[in-house]
């Protein structure tokens, strides 16, 4: 098989880029170790930058998010059972938010893809890429129980933390940044009206607790968590009964609870591994960089690498130019390394460290004081939380 660009992982990013390139006349395959059913059930975050719906627009798979999507205008941060407002529209000269769940944005990827005729390989096993370092990359696999080896131009490593790509450099010519945090997120996600139309971020004594959705009728909770929890000894009532308590008033008295649809235990780390090029191989997404969820920026700072990437191959495709490529690693990286301290800075803000000194704690609840004190530095929240420039 023969294709100018190799996608690896059929999660967002790679479908993205894959109908990025498709519009622009580029041909891709896309390979994927799961089946598509189990992409889709993949539950995932849902807080989009206006950078990442324009690409979508881009693309062409933009109209159900602006038809379904929830446009917020502010956000909410909670503070030992008070309230503050963070205005994001005005704070930012107009800019918003949408939310509009990962899993329906991978839908709208998967339908387009499946329109146009690219070809998926869904269910591949045994993958492994070669070549990257020379002008002939290839991929072998298994498909159905055939092998398969896939020639291509270049290959792009959209497989997420755990995928091969990044596994498949040599680990001389990476360096890595990372630091684990020592608590997880605790999950649920319920078909139950939002406890408030904007996102909660709730500083408590007994932890963070985050309020979001997915739709008027879908919501998505979140508890800090110890890292040796295990999601089978969270019951439902147990959860609900604990989020209660982390809550303002307010949000505690018009909570409606049911059943869970998914309950999930997630770490949290920060994760950079630099360079994002090698040769021929280009890593985006979850395969070069991971940020803690607190700042919603996960599949934003993955859209923004298939943006510089999209354009630099189709740049290279039809002007024959380098210049993309050459610099993609570094454009990329730029971007990245800011979220990566906006997400870092707003989970030592919000999160309990209780086996740090008083003094940090003191330290947390001054820059607490100063924020919710300060417009400027609120505007400074907003206009990371928006999105920064791409």
């Amino acid at each position: 098989m023969r294709t100018q660009v190799l996608i690896v992982g059929a999660g967002p990013s790679g479908l993205l880029l894959g109908q990025l390139l498709h519009r622009a006349g580029v041909d891709t395959v896309i390979v994927e170790r799961q089946s598509g059913a189990h992409v889709l059930s993949r539950i995932r975050a849902g807080v989009l930058e206006q950078g990442t719906v324009d690409l979508m627009d881009e693309a062409g798979v933009g109209a159900r998010a602006h038809a379904e999507g929830l446009v917020h205008d502010g956000v909410e941060l909670a503070v030992d059972g008070v309230r503050h407002r963070i205005d994001l529209r005005a704070l930012t000269g107009g800019k918003t938010v949408l939310v509009y769940g990962q899993t329906e944005v991978t839908r709208d990827l998967m339908q387009a893809r499946a329109a146009a005729g690219s070809t998926t390989l869904y269910e591949a096993t045994d993958v492994r890429i070669e070549g990257f370092e020379t002008e002939a990359p290839r991929a072998h696999c298994t498909v159905g129980g055939e092998p398969v080896e896939i020639a291509a131009d270049f290959i792009a490593g959209c497989d997420g933390f755990h995928g091969i790509c990044r596994a498949s450099v040599p680990r001389e010519a990476l360096r890595v940044y990372e630091q684990v945090y020592p608590f997880s997120w605790l999950g649920l996600l319920s078909d139950t009206p939002p406890v408030s139309p904007e996102l909660i971020y709730s500083r408590h004594a007994r932890g963070f607790s985050l309020c979001s959705m997915r739709s008027p009728t879908r919501s998505r909770y979140y508890l800090q968590v110890p890292l040796t929890e295990r999601v089978e000894d969270w019951s439902d009532q147990r959860f609900w009964d604990e989020l209660r308590r982390r809550l303002d008033p307010e949000a505690a008295a018009s909570l409606v609870t049911g059943p869970s649809l998914e309950k999930s235990v997630a770490p949290l780390r920060s994760f950079v591994a630099e360079p994002m090029r090698f040769g021929r191989l280009f890593l985006a997404g979850d395969a070069a960089h991971i940020v803690p969820p607190t700042g919603a920026k996960g599949l934003n700072l993955a859209a923004s690498d298939v943006r510089y990437l999209s354009q630099a191959l189709i740049e290279h495709y039809r002007e024959r130019s380098a210049a993309g490529l050459d610099h993609y690693s570094a454009r990329c990286l730029a971007r990245v390394w800011k979220a990566e301290r906006f997400s870092w800075w707003l989970t030592r803000l919000m999160h309990n460290f209780d086996q740090e000194p008083a003094f940090q704690a003191k330290l947390q609840s001054a820059e607490l004081d100063y924020l919710l004190g300060s417009e400027s530095a609120q505007r400074v929240l907003a206009e990371n939380y928006v999105g920064l420039p791409t």
